[in-house]
């Protein structure tokens, strides 16, 4: 059994309405949930007067008008994006078109999913920021300072921001309170993932206001270990399977996720593919040729 999380899932919200969340910072809600999305794009506002907008969600029509609605008699002077997907990115240069702001994001270009089942809510391969950001990247506006803080793992180019005044982390998909994030290769890299997750909580941050969900608040160091435990537990579920004898992954799954919908086990097998391709790279697993998801694996012997 996976280490248990503390999900929070509880979230009270009107789509497309202004929320005042924090002294600096306001949700506005996209009206697309979904599997992957939770109750829909959470975008985020910072400061008064001259604002930043992190993560400005889908191009749906309705959901700029909205934005752009609750933006009024305010400049919007950066837009940051957390990676290119397409409930986070696609929105971004229209909003840029309306308001002049400048896109900010890692500039790495966003990897095709290669998957015969859908694992997120789409790659933006068109995304391009106007700035590319790095990790430690202090970018300043009218009461408000923000860090880029590099987080890959999800994605390969997913960035997180930091604002300073409140102790704050946006971590995009990197962290979620309602749900584990999708890492799925080749974008998606567990060693990357496992290092981020380590790099954030070890920062000690007091509040993390994912894109998608409720915000984790008070016990952020504790939610952000237990999302560690629970990918060393899943490794250690992958290890207990070859030590028994299974050998692919295929194999594994219906016993390792026994308590979820058959129907998300295609979806699993690329979680466990993630573990797999950091197993080998460790050296504890061996398999023929790259790792996939139809590949014979093994356990290393001893040397």
């Amino acid at each position: 059994m996976a280490a248990k999380i503390p999900f929070v899932r509880d979230m009270t919200f009107e789509y497309g309405v202004p929320q005042h969340v924090s002294p600096l910072v306001r949700r506005i809600v996209a009206e697309n949930p979904g599997p992957f999305t939770f109750r829909g794009t959470g975008v985020y506002v910072i400061g008064h007067g001259e604002v930043a907008v992190i993560d400005p969600g889908p191009d749906m029509a309705p959901h700029i008008a909205l934005l752009l609605k609750a933006l009024e008699g305010e400049k919007v002077t950066h837009i940051f994006v957390t990676h290119g997907h397409m409930d986070h990115s696609p929105a971004a240069r229209p909003l840029a078109a309306a308001t002049g702001a400048t896109i900010y994001a890692c500039a790495e270009p966003v990897i095709p999913t290669e998957s015969e089942v859908r694992m997120e809510a789409g790659d933006d391969l068109s995304f391009r920021p106007d700035v590319a950001v790095h990790d430690g990247d202090i970018f300043r506006g009218n009461g408000w300072t923000i860090e880029a803080v590099s987080t890959p793992g999800h994605t390969s180019h997913h960035t997180a921001y930091a604002l300073h005044e409140e102790n704050a982390l946006f971590p995009g998909d990197h962290i979620m309170g309602w749900s584990t994030t999708v890492i799925s290769p080749p974008d998606g890299d567990m060693a990357d993932y496992l290092d981020s997750l380590i790099k954030v909580r070890d920062r000690d941050y007091a509040t993390l206001w994912p894109t998608h969900g409720p915000p984790v608040q008070g016990n952020v160091r504790e939610f952000v270990q237990a999302y560690i435990d629970h990918r060393l537990a899943r490794e250690a579920q992958i290890i207990a399977q070859l030590a028994k004898g299974a050998s692919t992954i295929r194999a594994m799954v219906p016993e390792m996720y026994a308590d979820v919908d058959s129907r998300l086990h295609p979806a699993a097998c690329h979680s466990v593919l993630a573990h797999m391709v950091h197993l080998v790279k460790t050296g504890r697993v061996e398999c023929a040729g790259a790792p996939c998801i139809d590949s014979i694996y093994a356990l290393r012997a001893a040397a």
